[in-house]
């Protein structure tokens, strides 16, 4: 049976089909929750909030293709996250100044996607935030701005020091994984 047939049978009621659909979306949605929230337990709770948000909506749903739907289902995952680093107040706007640190091109060839994950999740809510929905999820500032409650200035302010400390992880990263090559 494929997405489609599911989402028809879950419209129904099917806890079956909602197995099916929480068992092929569920990992791509984790991830999507876990570049937002730190903690594992956290997450799995949002995804799990995600998806009843999305078996409570789906009779008004108009399947119109798994694309559209991973997006829509994405977009429910990432106001999850954000609601939840608002009531824990965790969606702190770092201030501090980030020194600008060139970055070698070979420093991103030596890692996997999983520690630069580590590294992204590393960052601060505020930083890691603006981040996520700029560079992963493709919203402009002025969109982040309206989302967040923030100023256009301080989304791109965040942005820039993401990166920044980004880079100085990147860096220390390279350096242990130097050392760690040159000592085998």
């Amino acid at each position: 049976m494929a997405i489609p047939l599911w989402i028809k049978e879950a419209k129904k009621g099917s806890a079956a089909a909602q197995k099916c659909l929480f068992d092929a979306l569920s990992d791509r949605m984790l991830m999507v929750c876990r570049r937002y929230v730190r903690n594992e337990q956290d997450a799995e709770e949002l995804l799990l909030d995600g998806f009843y948000k999305f078996y409570a909506a789906l009779p008004g749903l108009q399947y119109q293709g798994e694309a559209a739907l991973y997006t829509w289902l994405k977009k429910v995952m990432i106001n999850e996250c954000l609601m939840f680093l608002r009531k824990k107040n965790s969606f702190v706007i770092v201030s501090e100044v980030a020194d600008t640190v060139v970055l070698e091109e070979d420093v991103l060839n030596s890692l996997s996607a999983a520690e630069i994950f580590n590294l992204v999740i590393q960052l601060p809510a505020g930083y890691r935030t603006v981040f996520n929905l700029y560079v992963i999820e493709g919203m402009n500032h002025g969109e982040i701005a309206a989302l967040l409650g923030i100023s256009e200035g301080t989304s791109k302010s965040q942005l820039s020091k993401a990166k920044s400390l980004l880079q100085k992880m990147l860096t220390q990263q390279n350096i242990e994984y130097v050392k760690r090559r040159t000592q085998q």
